[in-house]
């Protein structure tokens, strides 16, 4: 029997070692936390006002800034995608929330200080992510906005924009790997593999 590590390394087309190539250099500290502010941002939303004013991790942690940089934002990516299904997946979300859990997670699994886990416990994706349809075609949708705001953020060099996509597309299909454990013995159908 397959792991979960294994069969989403077989469905993305993705290595462990491709996956945590993360993990070789400190990612965060290479970008900074403003790059994964703007990333998150750029991932729940198409177009922003440019601002003046940079929000700092102690400005986003007493909640000064983040909330009115996010109530500049306008034109959203996932919230208002012309799927119906995967707008329904964030439905029970704000998208202030949504941009915090995003940007806190990713700034703690690539180097930076614990901020999803000091706010809200261990991350636990499976877990946490259990609610929801977490399908191969779910995964896809959700890799199709990341990568366009990987595109859109300014200040991630193309060697970090690889690693992290390639991370990002690991832990997809861990989730859908995760979700095809859930739904066993449902008679729901198995992720089919990567194209070779």
């Amino acid at each position: 029997m397959q792991t979960l590590q294994e069969k989403a390394s077989e469905w993305s087309g993705v290595s462990t070692t491709e996956a945590f190539a993360i993990d070789e250099t400190n990612i965060f500290q290479k970008l900074g936390l403003d790059t994964f502010v703007n990333l998150s941002t750029n991932f729940y939303t198409r177009f922003f006002f440019i601002i003046p004013f940079i929000p700092t991790r102690q400005s986003l942690n007493q909640n000064h800034g983040f909330i009115n940089l996010i109530r500049l934002l306008f034109g959203t990516r996932v919230f208002d995608d012309e799927e119906e299904w995967f707008r329904a997946i964030f439905a029970n979300s704000t998208k202030e929330d949504a941009i915090r859990n995003q940007y806190e997670f990713f700034v703690q699994r690539m180097g930076g200080p614990p901020l999803f886990s000091g706010r809200r416990g261990h991350p636990a994706l499976i877990g946490r992510h259990r609610p929801f349809p977490v399908t191969q075609k779910a995964a896809e949708r959700w890799l199709h906005h990341m990568q366009q705001a990987l595109n859109s953020t300014a200040n991630i060099d193309n060697d970090s924009k690889s690693k992290m996509m390639n991370f990002f597309r690991h832990t997809a299909y861990f989730l859908v790997a995760g979700n095809e454990l859930k739904n066993q013995g449902q008679g729901e159908v198995a992720c089919k593999p990567a194209p070779a």
